[in-house]
């Protein structure tokens, strides 16, 4: 076996160099950059930007980062995605250039510009605070949106405020401040948080919890809760790597900072998972196999240093060892299972379709080489009945932990088409297959605001699960294929993903975006694609 893995690993194009669609140089491409970045690749976040702004202006980088939130501010003086989701990372910036406008570490100059975006930005909250849809879905929000209201209403009241405002921002209607008072008091008291509250520390008062399972780099994954807890812990605290890490993750976005940071694990299971599935050929080096095997402890596998275990990522993670020949057996999901199926963690409050398909792709993986494991059939019989029940009447499926249902629907049919009996799943997938069809745009791509080269990834994925030579989905592979394909090599795609606000994990999607292309140029009904090879010079020009 060579330094990237294992014989199970490998397939007939990878052994003989033949890459007639030029996904397997993509995929080593994207693989080294793993190996190169341990922390993982996501996008600049807007919303810990701001938060860096505001509680670390000393830090590298303070004027990049305030230049960064002014220059992505949108034409109606929000930031961030359509609909509510735009109110989280619009309350983060605003109330960053407000703290901007009086601090001593900007020019003078600068002021104009800052105040006249912060306006931009108020008004821009008065209409999306307003709204019925005002509040996003997204993890700790109503921790989130009243502390930073509370923050931006301190700073415009009164007549030393840099920029005032007639009359207080409102919390959205059905918002309180409830939670995020008991939180604070209960920290204030000494008290022990859940683990997952470190990852918002930002958000309390005094230095920020840390998780029993941290790496001491980095507090709750987080560079806004790092520099918070650095900022209340005072200079005599031991932060020495705290800071270390925040220096490297400022260096390498250019003062803007993205979250979640690190995802070391997150990231590895779902590339090497997602392109193994796929057909892809990839062959990891031992360093990142490893990571992903030593990963696993008996309470599960978290998403990376300071975050907690979770049944998702660890559900990823062993299926994505599996596929690689080096399979563990996923005892420690069953700390996960409910009455309901399976939690994301202990005490989740919503259900996860998506968590709940990962779990049904690492027990059936193992029912499969254990033949005579009973307790793992009777879960993915069980889990089956779940995703189904779960389905939507228009034949998607939606979850808490993406924006777009073609996620959580291809999630869904993918474990459903390989880990079930083709009774058991038939209904479920033909359905899902209609809705994809009736909802391609005329571009040949699919998404859920815009067209997008991840959602038609995802679209490909479920179109193919099961072949079919049906007219309809033969026209609909070849467009979404011919779309894609001008796309597969592009880096910047829009945030999808849940997190403080939605984020983009930069190298997960462009693997995703491989893989379906990969599958798509294999299928046999692709005719008028035969042969068509990505090349060096197509790759930089998209």
């Amino acid at each position: 076996m060579s330094d990237g893995g294992s014989r199970a690993a490998t397939t007939p194009a990878q052994r003989t160099g033949h890459d007639p669609d030029g996904c397997a140089d993509l995929a080593r491409e994207l693989v080294a950059t793993m190996a190169l970045r341990p922390w993982g690749e996501v996008a600049p976040s807007v919303y810990e930007t701001g938060r860096l702004v505001v509680v670390a202006p000393r830090l590298a980088g303070h004027a990049e980062r305030v230049a960064f939130l002014v220059r992505t501010q949108r034409a109606d003086g929000a930031w961030g995605p359509p609909e509510g989701y735009a109110l989280v990372p619009t309350l983060s910036a605003t109330e960053a250039l407000l703290a901007a406008l009086t601090d001593e570490f900007l020019p003078a100059t600068a002021r104009p510009a800052l105040a006249d975006a912060a306006g931009r930005g108020l008004r821009a909250l008065s209409v999306l605070l307003a709204a019925s849809s005002a509040m996003p879905d997204t993890p700790a929000a109503d921790l989130i949106v009243p502390a930073l209201v509370d923050s931006i209403n301190a700073r415009t009241a009164g007549p030393d405020a840099a920029l005032s405002i007639p009359y207080p921002l409102n919390l959205p209607t059905g918002t309180d401040r409830h939670r995020l008072t008991a939180v604070r008091a209960a920290h204030a008291a000494g008290a022990d948080l859940p683990p997952k509250l470190a990852h918002f520390g930002e958000l309390l008062h005094g230095p920020a919890p840390r998780s029993r399972a941290a790496d001491p780099t980095a507090v709750g994954a987080s560079p806004a809760a790092t520099a918070a807890w650095l900022a209340a812990a005072g200079p005599d605290a031991d932060g020495r790597e705290a800071r270390v890490f925040l220096e490297r993750v400022v260096g390498e976005g250019d003062g803007a900072v993205p979250c979640p940071m690190p995802i070391t694990v997150f990231e590895r299971a779902w590339v090497l998972g997602g392109l193994s599935r796929a057909g892809v050929p990839v062959q990891p080096p031992r360093s990142v196999l490893a990571s992903l095997t030593d990963a696993v402890g008996p309470a599960g596998v978290a998403t990376g240093a300071g975050l907690p275990t979770d049944a998702d990522t660890t559900a990823v993670t062993l299926y994505a060892l599996g596929r690689l020949g080096r399979p563990i057996e996923p005892t420690s999901l069953w700390a996960y299972e409910t009455a309901e199926g399976f939690c994301t963690w202990p005490g989740e409050d919503g259900f996860s379709v998506t968590t709940n398909a990962h779990v049904l792709d690492a027990l059936g993986q193992h029912a499969v080489r254990d033949p005579g494991a009973a307790r793992y059939r009777r879960a993915v019989d069980r889990l089956t009945r779940v995703l189904r029940e779960r389905q939507e009447a228009d034949g998607s499926w939606h979850d808490r932990w993406h924006a777009s249902p073609y996620y959580a629907t291809a999630c869904c049919v993918l474990a459903l088409t390989e880990s079930t009996h083709h009774g058991d799943r038939a209904g479920a997938v033909d359905r899902a297959v209609c809705w994809v069809l009736a909802n391609q745009r005329d571009d040949g791509s699919w998404g859920r605001w815009e067209g997008t080269a991840e959602e038609t990834a995802y679209a490909l994925q479920i179109l193919l699960a099961v072949p079919s030579n049906e007219p309809a989905v033969v026209d609909a592979v070849l467009r979404g294929h011919a779309y894609l394909r001008a796309r597969v090599g592009r880096r910047e795609h829009p945030p999808l993903w849940y997190g403080k606000e939605l984020y983009c994990p930069t190298t997960i999607v462009r693997a995703a975006v491989v893989g379906a292309v990969h599958i798509a140029h294999r299928w046999p009904g692709n005719r008028r694609t035969a042969g068509h090879v990505v090349t060096g010079r197509q790759k930089s020009a998209t």
